[in-house]
């Protein structure tokens, strides 16, 4: 291989690395200050891919309108801006709003890695031009499309590295140091490109005629595996309507990747990490369609792909059917998979010669922003359900419909058709949704369903349900019964026993760290003080309509609203006798609110004796370790306290570790018959705001919990 072909290989592979790299670690520096929900890594992707965007079209303008001395100037200016704030934010202190949680994202990662994320954007398209028009034979060669091939496969390589190598092994900060010193990497080795193309005099480009009226369409597209002239590509100019087709595969492979995500962290399983999966299956399919070896077979995949829209259609109409995750989340992975490499490999036959390069790929970029806005931005606000999946279906459908049309007579018929039974797929989830469901309303965090339902013997029940997880239950027959502490909260779970034996004989101070229905409200005596931390300021209007815990609670009832370790940090010590940890992320507790930081936090605003009540119900994660950790560090007991479902009194299985100094309330018989001791974890590792890894907690083996 010769030194020049090194050169931009190894430029363009780091810079898909470290953009891939760079992701999770800007995303997991932003999931602490909106309150660990899983949104915000969808509004990342919005991030990502606009920005992705803005560098190729920054690649584009460079290639297309300056001369090759300016353009090298221009992206060696954009690499030194670059530089300068990689270096400036080795030690980052971001903040973020919870009022407008979109634009706060969004600005917090213009500002931590604005400018780097778009010189390592513009590199791909901007080197794969400058190669094309560096080989002597450029004039007549196609485009070097195995380049952004080996692109996406840097990045993917990058992606699976970063939870199973980077993460558990390496701090936050250890991690961005590395990085800047790859990032510093790159721009020498880039610096070499711009130097080398300097030395070389400018060639005069070949005069070429063409009449404007020579036009590519979709039918005159190649077939798959089919072999295309140099030639030919050289002299074809893509028509408008070509273009328009590039953005729209382009934007449904991302609306698939969006959507994929979105729904199996709020619908199917609250899985950490689990977001890594669609981004993978999504690099490889561009990794797979442009290798340039012939492995996008359109037969094939006009065969899979209605079976594969058909089945997640089929899963997301019947809500009712019990499907393990073992057998949905490799299904809807497998449509994806389908889905995108369809997109992706009729983008490779439809592409253009090189001097439409920067074009192509701009257009790739811009349909990948849209798809990604429609799931990040759009849905949450025109929505008020998680409907953007079945939508995304309708799209491919009508999509592969008019990519098709020209093909065979029998896809005008068939595409349409199924286009239209996706549409009743939207109707039938909407129509589901509303089946018992008194309010259903969605924001930011996801979406919030209220249902009500009768029992035989306590009347009517509502229940709180943002996903698939059920967020507290009340009886509506009569007082008694309203005010019957249900769900993970009952009289015998952890932090019901530490609520009735924290302070006999004297009024109590509590903090609730997650709003939901309000039940602890129900505990509440004349001169007590519950205090609810709420990130989500719909639930807090579900919470006081909607249910009467909050109003009927005989305690004094406070709400702060934001996430509740930037609030308790703005506040003096509040000596609260029990603290409540209790703020889900889906089925997971967010990550900064078990750190070794948020401990000390916790015990600062902790009456002496007082309990921490840390509800680690999950499914998924083995927390009961890491809060044991965090005690032994901070020399405090833990002891696991279990319980059972009851459904006579409405309680469900929970389990809660309770963390004190107080050992008299531990030896109370209450306590100590109720307490269990927690199983260690081998290599787990404190978690510290700059150190923490899911993977070794992970238990994928479990069954989930039935509501």
């Amino acid at each position: 291989m010769r030194p020049r072909v090194i050169l931009y290989v190894s430029a363009i592979f780091l810079s898909s690395s470290l953009l891939f790299l760079v992701e999770p670690m800007a995303g997991k520096r932003l999931l602490p200050l909106l309150g660990g929900s899983s949104a915000v890594w969808i509004t990342c992707l919005v991030f990502f891919q606009t920005t992705l965007l803005l560098g190729y079209l920054c690649a584009h303008a460079i290639a297309t309108r300056l001369s090759r001395r300016a353009q090298l100037a221009a992206y060696g200016f954009l690499l030194a801006l670059s530089l300068v704030q990689v270096f400036a934010n080795l030690n980052p202190h971001p903040h973020a709003s919870t009022v407008r949680p979109v634009f706060s994202v969004l600005w917090v990662l213009t500002m931590l890695i604005g400018l780097p994320f778009l010189a390592l954007s513009a590199t791909n398209p901007l080197l794969q031009s400058w190669y094309a028009h560096g080989r002597p034979d450029h004039a007549a060669s196609a485009p070097p499309y195995r380049l952004f091939a080996l692109s996406n496969f840097g990045s993917l390589l990058a992606l699976l590295a970063y939870p199973v190598l980077v993460e558990p092994n390496f701090s936050l900060r250890t991690q961005t140091l590395a990085w800047s010193l790859g990032f510093l990497a790159f721009v020498a080795v880039c610096g070499v490109i711009i130097a080398s193309r300097r030395r070389v005099p400018e060639p005069r480009e070949p005069e070429i005629h063409l009449s404007p009226a020579v036009t590519v369409s979709a039918s005159a597209a190649p077939q798959a595996g089919a072999a295309v002239a140099p030639s030919l590509l050289h002299d074809v100019v893509p028509s408008p309507g070509e273009r328009t087709l590039w953005l729209l595969m382009a934007a449904c492979g991302s609306l698939l990747l969006s959507a994929v995500t979105s729904h199996l962290s709020q619908n199917i399983a609250a899985i950490p990490l689990l977001w890594i999966l669609p981004l993978t299956i999504y690099l490889l399919t561009f990794v797979l369609a442009f290798s340039g070896r012939r492995m996008y077979f359109r037969e094939l995949m006009m065969g899979l792909l209605p079976s594969a829209l058909g089945g997640v259609g089929y899963l997301i109409v019947d809500t009712t059917m019990d499907v393990p995750i073992m057998i949905s989340i490799p299904l809807f992975c497998l449509t994806l998979f389908i889905g995108a490499f369809f997109c992706h490999g009729e983008l490779y036959l439809r592409r253009p010669s090189a001097r439409y390069l920067t074009q192509y790929y701009l257009l790739i970029a811009a349909g990948g922003a849209l798809g990604s806005m429609f799931v990040g931005v759009l849905a949450p606000v025109v929505f008020n359900g998680s409907y953007e999946m079945a939508w995304s279906l309708v799209y491919t459908a009508a999509l592969a419909a008019a990519l098709m049309w020209r093909q065979h007579w029998a896809w005008r018929i068939f595409w349409p058709a199924a286009a239209a039974a996706l549409l009743v797929v939207v109707v039938l989830q909407e129509r589901a949704d509303r089946e018992n469901a008194i309010v259903q309303v969605r924001s930011f965090y996801g979406t919030l369903r209220v249902t009500e339902e009768p029992t035989e013997d306590a009347g009517t029940y509502r229940t709180l349900i943002h996903g698939t997880i059920q967020h507290g239950t009340q009886f509506m027959a009569s007082e008694e019964l309203r005010r019957l502490p249900t769900t993970y909260y009952s009289r015998d779970s952890g932090v019901g026993l530490a609520l009735d034996n924290c302070c006999k004989g004297r009024a109590r101070r509590v903090a609730d760290i997650g709003l939901g229905t309000g039940t602890l409200a129900a505990y509440g005596e004349p001169g007590d003080v519950f205090r609810f931390y709420e990130i989500d300021p719909r639930v807090e209007v579900i919470a006081k309509n909607v249910f009467t815990y909050l109003r009927e609670s005989r305690a004094r009832i406070e709400i702060a609203h934001g996430d509740a370790r930037l609030s308790m940090e703005a506040e003096p010590p509040e000596n609260y006798d029990v603290i409540a940890v209790d703020a889900f992320s889906g089925d997971a507790i967010p990550v900064h609110l078990l750190t070794a930081e948020a401990l000390k936090l916790y015990q600062r605003h902790l009456a002496p004796g007082g309990i921490i009540a840390f509800h680690i119900s999950n499914t998924y994660l083995r927390l009961g370790p890491v809060v044991q950790e965090q005690a032994d560090h901070a020399g405090l007991h833990a002891v696991l306290i279990t319980t059972e479902d009851d459904d006579d009194t409405g309680a469900y299985s929970s389990d809660w570790v309770l963390v004190t100094a107080n050992e008299k309330f531990l030896a109370l018989p209450e306590i100590a018959n109720a307490s269990a001791q927690i199983e260690p974890q081998p290599g787990l590792r404190l978690w510290t705001d700059d150190y923490s890894s899911l993977l070794p907690i992970l238990n994928l083996r479990a069954a989930p919990k039935k509501d």
